[in-house]
């Protein structure tokens, strides 16, 4: 039989009490995480969010609380009334906050019982969690643990934090609408079709881009806005189809006040878990990154950068190397310390490893007791020797060396060199490692399209010196000039996490009319997208610029996870999938027959 609650008060969380409560009465409200029964002790761990208290139930002492005791099943929602007694020192337990002390049960309420969960919610030391989609599917279930529960309380001081931060900095929070015109911006949009206007759709924001640029000109000066974004693309672990960003504007603004702006605030938010950031975080051009360790995001707590070992092979006859120095490819290679004990096995692993990202093939050298190399026969002694000297690689080191383009190269190297700092443990954990990427191309050729498109955005503004460039590539047809134009482009990394992407923003009309026509939009399309906006351009523009800091990869960071669910109350699967509500899923077709749709099979 179930209780009422009554006129009974919470007085205590399950996570509070201390030895300075003993000889006090208290209620705690909460959930039974485990019983315990030793016969006329019966032991109940009594969990909330702040932590759990251990509840005693003596039978000679409170004989009816005990019977009750004995009713009580996992996950059951009771309420104890007791006094506060100090453990045995032989008894305390100091993997608990409150592990000094416990409850004795004078009273106790059952308030509501509980099925059998279908996992267990918090599984002993040593034991896996049950499989993700289970968890997902019961995820009220999986939030109740203590780890998920800290995760969403540090999530709420961070974005609380956030706001005093821009307040302290002048800006004002905006909201910006999320039913809007489709204008994609690179990745698909989520649509959402009219019933009032049959045959025509909103889109849902992939981010408040133009709104944001659209304050500056109606004059606000300094936006910000906590900002759920929506973009429909596959997803990967640090994705997800709906986000969050905090996104900012700024007019009259220059990229050094932004980098100020950024870097105060991420040292603000990092203190929140005791991290002091080093700033000014160093800044790293988009090129060198890209030449150094192959990514624009890359991870500095670890060495391991690519060397370029093209003038070590140079005038070889090896076809596969000539062919790329002849076709203007690159020939790169990375240094594993001690990794000449590496047998066949792992190397045609990260041989696999490697293809997954582009490359043809990956050749290895090893410096043991005797010299080994899969280029040996290829090249000779001389000429292996001579790669290995131009990768300054030592007695008992290992090469790996991949060569095609660059950018291929620069893919399948990047992504060896993380792989092998995580197996050889080469990262420090506990370390923070920020910097800023900058100086960005305008724009990425794309063999399969045959186009250019913009790394940003259409909207980042080229650096002021190469707008000459611009015109002569777009109005002069010297369409190859497109891919020396710079970007006043800047992203910051943290630990190989790309955090924000920002840039300056175009703010003449004549140079954003260029930049469509570069992208192949024509007039008319150009003014069926975004007309509106070309219109606003024409009515005094300030310079402005911005960043949009995502919020879940800022959190996966703070709470040392990979998973980006684990920051999320309520995420979807890889598949887009949310497991406990069933979505997506099908309609009423009197839905379908309102927004004049038709589903075909």
């Amino acid at each position: 039989m179930l209780d009422n609650l009554g006129d009974w008060r919470r007085t205590h969380s399950c996570g509070e009490l201390r030895l300075d409560h003993v000889g006090q009465t208290v209620t705690l409200m909460g959930w039974a995480a485990r019983r315990r029964d030793f016969g006329p002790l019966t032991f109940i761990d009594l969990r909330d969010r702040d932590g759990v208290t251990q509840v005693v139930c003596d039978a000679e002492r409170s004989p009816e609380a005990h019977m009750r005791a004995k009713e009580v099943r996992s996950e059951y929602v009771i309420a104890v009334r007791g006094p506060v007694v100090a453990r045995a020192a032989s008894q305390r337990n100091p993997k608990i906050a409150t592990g000094d002390v416990e409850v004795h049960a004078r009273e106790i309420r059952i308030l509501n019982d509980a099925r059998t969960p279908p996992f267990q919610i918090e599984p002993a030391p040593g034991e896996p969690l049950a499989g993700e989609d289970l968890r997902l599917r019961y995820r009220y279930l999986d939030l109740r643990r203590p780890q998920l529960q800290a995760n969403l309380r540090l999530r709420h001081r961070v974005i609380a934090e956030i706001r005093r931060y821009m307040d302290e900095q002048g800006f004002t929070e905006i909201e910006t609408p999320i039913l809007i015109k489709s204008t994609p911006e690179g990745a698909r949009d989520f649509i959402v079709p009219s019933r009032l206007h049959p045959g025509k759709f909103y889109a849902l924001p992939q981010s408040p881009q133009l709104f944001k640029q659209l304050c500056m000109i109606a004059g606000l000066d300094r936006y910000y806005q906590i900002a759920r974004c929506f973009r429909d693309e596959d997803l990967r672990a640090d994705r997800q189809p709906e986000f969050t960003q905090l996104d900012i504007e700024m007019s009259f603004i220059t990229p050094e006040e932004i980098y100020s702006l950024i870097e105060g605030l991420f040292q603000r938010i990092f203190r929140l878990i005791d991290v002091e950031l080093p700033v000014p975080f160093p800044r790293f051009s988009y090129a060198e990154v890209m030449s150094r360790f192959g990514t624009d995001k890359p991870d500095l707590r670890f060495g391991m950068e690519l060397c370029d070992l093209r003038s070590a092979v140079a005038g070889t006859s090896f076809a596969p190397f000539a062919r790329t120095l002849e076709d203007g490819g690159e020939i790169k290679g990375i240094v594993v310390k001690g990794g000449a004990g590496y047998s066949r096995k792992t190397l045609d692993e990260l041989q696999e490893f490697a293809k997954r990202y582009g490359a043809s093939a990956l050749a290895w050298i090893k410096l043991g007791d005797d010299l080994s190399s899969s280029l040996l026969k290829a090249l000779g002694q001389e000429a292996v020797v001579r790669i290995a000297d131009c990768a300054r690689a030592e007695r008992g080191d290992l090469v790996l060396l991949v060569a095609g383009k660059a950018k291929t190269v620069a893919a399948s190297l990047g992504a060896l060199r993380n792989e092998i700092a995580r197996r050889e443990g080469l990262i420090d954990e506990s370390k923070f490692a920020p910097l800023w990427v900058i100086d960005f191309p305008m724009f990425e050729y794309s063999e399969e399209d045959g186009r250019y498109y913009a790394m940003h955005h259409p909207f980042t503004s080229p650096v002021d010196e190469d707008l000459p460039l611009l015109e002569r590539a777009v109005e002069g047809g010297e369409t190859h000039l497109l891919g020396q134009l710079r970007a006043k482009a800047y992203d910051p990394v943290i630990n190989g996490v790309e955090l924000a992407s920002g840039s300056i923003r175009i703010h003449r009309r004549d140079v954003q009319r260029l930049i469509f026509k570069a992208l192949g939009l024509t007039e008319e399309e150009a003014r069926q997208r975004f007309g509106f906006f070309l219109d606003a351009l024409e009515y005094g523009t300030p310079p402005h610029g911005g960043i949009a800091p995502g919020i879940d990869r800022l959190m996966m960071l703070l709470v040392g996870t990979n998973n980006i669910r684990d920051v999320i109350a309520f995420p979807k699967t890889a598949a887009a999938v949310d497991l406990m509500i069933d979505a997506p899923s099908e309609v009423d077709p009197r839905l379908l027959a309102e927004l004049h749709i038709k589903v075909e099979r």
